[in-house]
């Protein structure tokens, strides 16, 4: 009789198929096909150096399963990582390789994935980088960036405006746009330091000329880097934080604490409200990991950013910094931990950063954390790694 423990029948074994590819770390595995790996790359890799793979070489493994896969995949995988992934450079590149290949899909792709500047730059640099094998726009991209500037509102072309590699200016020199508005005209010429009519200029483009010229004027509604330049006063700062969106103020704390704003009364209060407003986290579409790294990186100029919590389960906390009013520790939304232990390294890091000791970082309440958890409950399992 054969050895019984040796050939066991498959009902009692549970056979499982044979691993027959290996990972980067040298285990067994299971091959994925192209589909599968194009998918798992779009929606969770970053285009920067991990433990396993550098960024170049996760941007030829991109670029080769691209080929391996029908275009329509690559629109389907593109739209899906910018809409549900909130990603950025990833998208951008799969549209790009659609230019490149030539292929029906890349047109409808473009229009749902290049949906602000800062993604119509970053098309055009993946682009004119060679990395897709051309390094010119082409016919076809070109007018669809012709038609995203024709057809932006004037809000998304200042928020384009700022930024550099390309810079939008050099993105209007390259495809030439012909605007049917006057004020459109005006804004590109004024864009690329060509004469333009000052009287055509848009709403809030011409406050901000009013403004170099009278700063006595109110703030113009323009990208705070845009007036970085000019002599601010603290005031100043205390009302481009009013008018400045989640994501610029989450990513500003500093800077308004080396600028006084947190010295001027109400203000405190009033960026910790904006910090917790859980439908203004929602269109930030923040990840929970940037909410870690403001709490990081808080240097000492940052005081008070705390009132209660603005989610379920949320509560202040009680031990607060001399002369702030910033709570250093603060618990989180146990039912989001436990729905999402895949962040539970984010929310320990969170945890330690804001109940050691030293000066004056920011701690995040759960308000916050656990309305930006909610805000993302269906991209979490998508973001990067």
């Amino acid at each position: 009789m054969a050895n019984a423990q040796l050939f066991q029948s498959a009902q009692q074994t549970g056979t499982l198929p044979a691993a027959l590819a290996r990972n980067a770390e040298g285990a067994p595995a299971y091959a994925l096909t192209p589909r599968h790996q194009l998918a798992q790359y779009a929606a969770t890799g970053c285009l920067n150096t991990t433990f396993y793979a550098t960024a170049e070489a996760q941007l030829a493994k991109v670029i080769e399963l691209c080929q391996a896969v029908e275009p329509a995949f690559i629109a389907q995988t593109a739209v899906y990582c910018r809409e549900r992934g909130y990603m950025k450079d990833m998208p951008a590149l799969l549209v790009a390789v659609l230019a490149g290949q030539g292929a029906a899909a890349f047109a409808p792709a473009f229009q749902r994935v290049i949906n602000n500047g800062k993604m119509l730059r970053n098309f055009v640099q993946i682009v004119r980088s060679g990395v897709i094998g051309r390094k010119s726009l082409g016919s076809r991209p070109k007018k669809l960036v012709q038609a995203w500037l024709n057809g932006a509102s004037e809000q998304a072309l200042l928020a384009a405006a700022v930024g550099n590699a390309p810079s939008l200016a050099d993105v209007v020199k390259m495809v030439h746009p012909k605007p049917q508005e006057a004020w459109r005209a005006a804004f590109f010429a004024w864009l690329i330091g060509k004469p333009y009519d000052a009287a055509a200029l848009p709403p809030t483009l011409a406050a901000f000329e009013a403004y170099k010229l009278d700063p006595a004027q109110t703030i113009p509604d323009v990208p705070f880097q845009m007036l970085t330049a000019l002599p601010l006063r603290a005031q100043d700062w205390a009302q481009i934080a009013r008018q400045g969106s989640w994501q610029m103020v989450r990513m500003n704390l500093n800077t308004f604490g080396r600028h006084g704003v947190y010295a001027i009364a109400g203000m405190p209060e009033l960026i910790a409200a904006k910090l917790r407003d859980p439908e203004a986290i929602g269109r930030a579409r923040v990840f929970p990991y940037q909410l870690m790294s403001a709490c990081m990186a808080a240097g000492e100029h940052v005081p008070a950013a705390g009132t209660g919590a603005g989610n379920i389960a949320a509560e202040r906390a009680a031990d607060r910094r001399q002369g702030g009013g910033v709570p250093r520790r603060f618990r989180f939304d146990v039912l989001a931990r436990q729905r999402f232990s895949r962040q539970r390294h984010v929310q320990r890091a969170l945890h330690r950063c804001g109940g050691a000791g030293g000066g004056g970082h920011v701690a995040q309440e759960s308000g916050c954390y656990g309305a930006a958890v909610r805000a993302q409950r269906g991209a979490v399992r998508t973001r990067r790694g």
